[in-house]
């Protein structure tokens, strides 16, 4: 996923946050930007705006994470929710397996998929966590779930 631009919001009183300066790293970050931008349950949203702190296991240092997306919707009660969501690809999203027989190419690409997940876990630990205390609702979205998350017309969860 080498895809990378610019989004230019249609709706921009809905985005909280510099609408002049919306990037998606990947289309599948560009299509739930317009599934954000156009779907009417949606109230407010922002990407990359909400830095959340955690500890990362390969310094054991602070780090900052900007998690994907922000978004506060309007369920069908009338009620607001927020809700924090994370693009990734599934194999980042699960945790790595090496096979016996494995040439050293694929040992190098296994300890940097490790390192990425163990990372990626961290972050999502911090989310969780602030997500937990402010009442909101964390999720990984992977091209497995993708079509279901932005195929909702509102949001009953």
């Amino acid at each position: 996923m080498a895809y990378k631009g610019r989004f230019k919001p249609k709706n921009i009183s809905k985005y909280a946050g510099d609408f002049l300066n919306v990037t998606f790293r990947s289309l599948w970050e560009l299509q739930v930007m317009k599934y954000l931008d156009e779907n009417e349950s949606v109230v407010a949203w922002a990407s990359e705006e909400h830095p959340i702190p955690y500890i990362s296991p390969l310094d054991g240092r602070y780090h900052r994470y900007f998690v994907d997306f922000w978004l506060r919707v309007r369920k069908p009660d009338g009620t607001l929710r927020e809700y924090l969501w994370e693009v990734k690809p599934h194999k980042e999203s699960v945790q790595p397996f090496l096979q016996e027989e494995a040439s050293k190419a694929a040992k190098r690409r296994y300890a940097g998929a490790v390192q990425k997940y163990v990372v990626n876990q961290a972050k999502w630990k911090a989310a969780r966590e602030l997500c937990e205390e402010k009442g909101w609702t964390f999720h990984v979205i992977t091209e497995k779930q993708l079509s279901v998350f932005i195929g909702q017309k509102s949001f009953s969860k």
